[in-house]
């Protein structure tokens, strides 16, 4: 396991079993992961504060919430964080709900150890590529509200693929004026290249 991003991220085990959230601890830990136990869902949800970054390893069956039901829940708030479900009692219906729910794997006790940190390792990366994905569209977005309604509409059949002559007669300007407004959009939106900034304009769209 590399230091990074993992050592700043936090994995959160929640587990009713002491015994086992002990065992996991230590194993987690043993690679240089800081990590949080908790003996319920309940426990996890007072303590936890969304936006922090890691992923959960967490058992299916707990007294109240259950696993599954704490994974669903966080989903339906928005609160974005991977999760390895564990379990003694594994089944193809709750396998599938689990993965639905955006679990990033389902293992079922006795496990092997090295799995586990596979599947942690992969839950990070996938967390850690996720909010490298929302920085990014933050910042696409901040960019978009300083362009002008028509700047906007020019940057939409730029990255299009359409000429500056094909969007003058469109627009029924001058060639001169797409270019000015064109550079503008260059400008304001930080992009080196055409290609960077049909790049944006793809982010732009997923939020769209």
């Amino acid at each position: 396991m590399s230091e990074s991003p993992l050592t700043k991220s936090t994995v959160f085990v929640v587990d009713d079993d002491q015994a086992m959230r002990n065992s996991l601890k230590w194993l987690i830990e043993s690679v240089g992961v800081p990590v949080e136990s908790f003996a319920s869902a309940d426990e996890f949800l007072a303590a936890y504060q969304p936006g922090r970054s890691g992923c959960l390893v967490l058992d299916v069956r707990m007294p109240g919430m259950s696993g599954l039901d704490l994974q669903e829940y966080l989903v339906e708030h928005n609160i974005q964080i991977p999760a390895v479900i564990i379990t003694g009692h594994g089944d193809v219906p709750m396998a599938v709900r689990a993965m639905k729910s955006g679990a990033i794997d389902f293992i079922e006790k006795p496990f092997n150890d090295e799995v586990l940190l596979d599947a942690i390792r992969r839950a990070i990366a996938y967390e850690e590529q996720q909010r490298s994905h929302y920085s990014e569209n933050l910042r696409v977005q901040e960019r978009l509200a300083h362009l002008t309604p028509r700047e906007r509409e020019v940057m939409e059949m730029v990255t299009d693929g359409r000429s500056n002559k094909e969007i003058a007669n469109s627009l029924g300007v001058s060639a001169k004026t797409i270019e000015a407004h064109r550079a503008r959009v260059m400008e304001k939106m930080q992009a080196g290249s055409l290609a960077e900034l049909v790049r944006m304009a793809l982010v732009a769209n997923e939020r769209a």
